[in-house]
């Protein structure tokens, strides 16, 4: 009845304008545009890049959990011009109790197209469908208003706000969590 596999191969998922994808080292130089651009990384738990040697790091370690067929990001490639912009993944996955946790990030030059709305859809289906979730949630700063549009265009609904919950980029944020349930979504 629940098929919850201990191995986890990240399929291709292909819509109209871009590819789901595995990274590879071809991506590195996009994803350190948009990795190191502190407009991108404003809300995002982890510290724009510095250098390069960051992007050739995180795609190392990216591709080694794919040969391990470990959850791990998947590129977002625009078809048009085959770029990667943005990734998204499961940053934690509770095998235990059914659920998962996502969260994304998109270059700069992509935003306000309905990428990341499409995008997440396509992750909430696939998590639902292929990997038995229950529930599949997101946290994010109570100040990322795109983000929360996003959540809120894909059916999560707001659970709450935990006041000074997070200490990120020298400051304490408040954190918004949202979640959609697998019989909310059919």
């Amino acid at each position: 009845m629940i098929k919850q596999e201990k191995n986890f191969d990240l399929p291709r998922i292909e819509t109209k304008r871009f590819i789901l994808r595995k990274f590879t080292e071809n991506d590195i130089d996009d994803l350190y545009e948009y990795a190191s651009d502190n407009e991108v990384t404003k809300f995002l738990s982890w510290d724009t890049y510095k250098s390069i040697d960051i992007a050739v790091d995180y795609i190392e370690n990216i591709l080694l959990k794919y040969t391990k067929n470990e959850i791990a990001p998947w590129g977002i490639e625009w078809k048009e011009n085959s770029k990667m912009i943005g990734s998204i993944d499961f940053v934690h996955y509770d095998r235990k109790n059914f659920s998962a946790e996502i969260g994304y990030v998109l270059n700069k030059n992509y935003w306000n197209k309905g990428i990341m709305t499409e995008a997440l859809n396509e992750i909430i289906k696939f998590g639902f469908d292929k990997m038995d979730l229950i529930r599949i949630e997101t946290r994010l700063d109570s100040m990322n208003v795109a983000s929360e549009r996003v959540m809120q265009k894909n059916g999560l609904k707001y659970e709450g706000t935990l006041r000074k919950k997070e200490f990120l980029k020298n400051k304490f944020i408040d954190v918004k969590y949202y979640s959609i349930l697998k019989d909310e979504y059919f």
